[in-house]
């Protein structure tokens, strides 16, 4: 049988007593493949890396070195909450990374979306490469593969960067997880006691808030984007949303419109709602989201966000839009 296909007898992971058995098994294999070697991972916060990285812990400990990059494109917390989760909680060797100014300056005047893409996934290969040379002893990197990445890309998981690093630093894979579908992730995330807020974290592009700063990124309207998302995130989880819309978020695209705040002329963006529900990400329908709740959003979005005066909801369904702008 390839390693490619799902093993007929595995039976689908949908409750902790079958995600605990799955955990001792991978702790034993994954002890028996390393042995008392070390394994390094990029870790995103996002929940396939970050339930690879519980399970290594477990099996492993400080032979486990975590490197995480902040680029300047995550979402409001993330930073933090992976330091707090992984290296306060769970004594994670961590290596934080703090690349925000490095990223924000390669992307300057780039508005192109498939350039910016390019430019954040090889900066992010440069950057582990960099971190990846200062460990000793390091001989497997573990990826935070999945089985619908081997269905639809040969195993090639391009946001968990393997594919750019140099001829040198082609480490031994550990894929704990290539098996699993994304629904037996979170089951295992639960298990492995990660938080709610990574385990059903939304999906998330490799690019993160790059393909929501439409156009030319820049920090004004990257913060816009930070602070309005956090906003929609928290109106949705108090109304009872979270968990019921698929994937929520806002985009800033790069242009201004005249409003008024506080009796004086304003010259500012407009924040883009974006709301939908789908089963296979091929299409979409937009979510009917309460027509208060949109206004109470409104008003907050334009009262506590700077440099921002309008807000909009997105109507379209995929297709004819795409469930991102970018």
């Amino acid at each position: 049988m390839s390693e490619n296909v799902r093993p007929e007898t595995m039976e689908r992971i949908t409750t902790e007593a079958l995600a605990n058995a799955f955990i001792d098994e991978q702790i034993a294999a994954l002890q028996a493949q390393i042995g008392d070697k070390k394994v390094l991972l990029a870790l995103s916060g996002g929940v396939d890396s970050s339930v690879v990285a519980a399970l290594l812990i477990k099996a492993i400990g400080q032979n486990l070195v975590c490197v995480h990059v902040n680029h300047g494109l995550l979402r409001k917390g993330e930073p933090e909450q992976v330091i707090e989760v992984f290296r306060n909680q769970m004594n994670a060797n961590l290596v934080y990374v703090d690349a925000v100014d490095r990223f924000l300056d390669k992307l300057a005047g780039v508005a192109e979306p498939e350039k910016k893409r390019k430019i954040i996934g090889a900066e992010f290969i440069r950057v582990f490469e960099e971190e990846a040379r200062k460990q000793d002893g390091i001989e497997f990197l573990a990826q935070g593969t999945i089985y619908p990445d081997i269905l639809e890309s040969d195993g090639v998981k391009a946001h968990h960067n393997v594919g750019g690093l140099p001829e040198d630093l082609q480490f031994e894979l550990v894929e704990p997880l290539k098996f699993l579908f994304k629904d037996e992730v979170r089951v295992v995330g639960k298990a492995l006691g990660l938080p709610d807020g990574m385990v059903y974290r939304q999906p998330f592009p490799g690019p993160g808030l790059g393909v929501r700063c439409l156009g030319a990124i820049t920090r004004d309207r990257l913060e816009a984007v930070r602070e309005s998302d956090a906003i929609l995130r928290e109106e949705f989880a108090k109304n009872g949303l979270e968990g019921k819309v698929w994937q929520y978020f806002t985009a800033v695209p790069d242009f201004k419109s005249v409003g008024v705040k506080d009796g004086k002329r304003t010259f500012a963006f407009p924040v883009i709602i974006r709301a939908v529900n789908t089963k296979d990400a091929m299409t979409a329908t937009v979510e009917n989201v309460p027509f208060e709740l949109l206004q109470h959003i409104t008003q907050r979005i334009t009262s506590e966000v700077e440099n921002v005066n309008r807000v909009l909801y997105d109507l379209t369904p995929k297709p004819s839009g795409t469930i991102e702008w970018e």
